[in-house]
């Protein structure tokens, strides 16, 4: 048997109903190596309850006083492990109201007729002593998979952490090439080809991460009135690229209605954007994939449907499991790591939504509909998209600090290829020197830089009595939720998470005031 990690959780808790029962319990109990400790009144019992018990030993005139309801609110709120053995003893034949009470409230409850035997008594203290013994096995087994599932994700955040910072200077420099050197068509068709496979590389670190939120149920969304047709346009744009790689033909017909639901933006672009790349993925080369729209009552019902591989009836139950792959072994190129359709499944259900799969099997295609509650409808045409792209930045003078060089190197190269003013540097001090007489209209900060690290940094920008006019922006390998808090906290405006997507980053900067 496993040792228990608090030797006061061997014990039993008794309260004789006279001493004379006090002192013939003890020699028992002690006659029988059991450990026992003797409490006088009920507020003693609930003193060494809380520092521990392995079970209590007490008279029916506890109940009959209405002296146990203290015992009843511990029992309720013990942890979902713990359910604590509780030996009443009573009088021949009671059968009391207050007792039948008594064993609803107390809960895991033992009755012995007084007077009791000598082996009757110690077996029944054996035997609950035995069912405590298994309940603390289960929590350490409880306590064991939450310090593994702490590993775990801190293993992945590392991870992710690690394979963000070399991403980060391959996408500022291709954005370089494409706006300097990508003129002719071979040229764009590489640039292209690689901006397909840095994004996929970005997607597969995101998913790292995801696969954690999932498995903890720690995935937030943030809710807001938002336009269906507007989650559709930048689900669209979000899988353009890997649509027009897969040569697809994309149509899409929704409602001229204003369609409003109530959700994250992001979230369910991002629902939107994992089953058309799906679909993009399992469709062959000049495939047809349909998006369409349909009010159903008080619904909106979004279905994405393609011409692709299908799925195979014997696999359509379990779709929507974590890690569940479809034709591995058709010779089909595959990136990802099977969790899209599982994120897919619960971002909808956290709207309140539902989801759907329908295929007639392999080559057959296969169709996915999103159903989510509408709030609000209006006779009148979506807004148009504003497709008007910005250049350049405006005039601004912006420092970046990273202890990476390649990083800082080539987003300060970018910024430039932009139209900004851009000073780079390494570490904390110089950062802090450089601020002195460069005086930046924004700081892009890492974090993780050895020595002074970004949030010592950022305490000292925001000492400054000029630190309301500088924007703050987080860049960093570190993207989980307490991540984001922590430099919010710390007094950054932005987090952004390595390699920064440059439309974000220009949108900052453009719009700063």
């Amino acid at each position: 048997m496993n040792r228990m990690s608090n030797e006061n959780e061997r014990r039993v808790l008794v309260l004789a109903p006279t001493n004379r029962d006090a002192l013939l319990t003890r020699s028992i109990l002690e006659q029988n190596q059991i450990e026992a400790e003797f409490c006088t009144d009920v507020p003693c019992v609930m003193k060494l309850c809380e520092e521990g018990a392995g079970a209590l030993l007490l008279p029916e005139e506890v109940v009959l006083k209405g002296q146990s309801g203290p015992i009843a609110e511990l029992v309720a709120r013990q942890p979902a492990w713990s359910d604590l053995p509780i030996i009443l003893l009573t009088r021949h034949g009671s059968d009391s109201p207050a007792l039948v009470s008594a064993l609803a409230t107390l809960g895991n409850v033992t009755l012995l007729e007084r007077p009791t035997g000598v082996m009757a008594l110690v077996n029944a203290v054996r035997h609950a002593l035995r069912a405590r013994e298994r309940q603390y096995h289960g929590r350490a087994l409880l306590v064991e998979r939450e310090l593994a599932n702490l590993r775990k994700d801190e293993f992945l955040a590392t991870l992710a952490h690690e394979l963000r910072n070399p991403l980060a200077p391959i996408r500022n420099s291709l954005q370089i090439l494409k706006l300097t050197s990508c003129q002719d068509d071979a040229s764009q068709h590489i640039c292209d080809m690689m901006d397909r496979q840095v994004n996929l590389m970005v997607r597969l670190v995101d998913d790292l991460m995801e696969v954690s939120r999932i498995t903890r149920g720690k995935i937030e969304i943030r809710r807001e009135p938002v336009e269906l047709a507007s989650l559709i346009r930048s689900a669209v744009e979000t899988s353009r690229p890997m649509i027009d790689a897969a040569n697809t033909h994309l149509q899409v017909s929704i409602p001229a209605e204003t369609i409003t639901v109530l959700g994250d933006p992001m979230r369910l672009s991002q629902v939107f954007a994992n089953l058309l790349n799906n679909a993009a993925k399992y469709t062959n080369q000049r495939g047809q994939i349909w998006v369409s729209a349909s009010v159903q009552g008080k619904n909106v019902a979004v279905s994405i449907r393609d011409t692709g591989i299908g799925i195979p009836s014997d696999m359509l139950p379990y779709i929507f499991d974590m890690f569940m792959q479809v034709d591995r072994s058709a010779g089909r190129a595959q990136g990802g790591l099977g969790i899209g359709l599982t994120l897919v499944r619960t971002l909808v259900e956290l709207h309140g939504g539902t989801i759907e799969v329908r295929s007639e099997g392999t080559g057959r295609g296969s169709e996915f509909t999103v159903s989510l509650p509408i709030i609000h409808r209006e006779a009148s045409p979506a807004p148009a998209t504003n497709n008007q792209r910005v250049t350049e930045l405006p005039a601004r003078r912006i420092l970046v600090v990273d202890d990476n060089v390649d990083s800082a190197a080539s987003l300060g190269m970018l910024l430039k290829v932009l139209g900004a003013d851009v000073r780079t540097e390494h570490d904390g001090p110089a950062a802090l020197a450089t601020i002195e007489t460069y005086r930046p209209d924004v700081v892009l900060l890492d974090i993780g830089m050895p020595g002074m690290d970004g949030f010592q940094v950022a305490e000292q920008i925001r000492r400054r009595q000029d630190s309301n006019r500088i924007l703050l922006i987080a860049l960093t390998g570190w993207g989980q939720e307490q991540d984001r808090r922590r430099t919010h906290e710390a007094g950054f405006d932005h987090h952004l998470v390595k390699p920064a997507d440059v439309k974000v980053l220009r949108t900052l900067l453009t719009q700063m005031h």
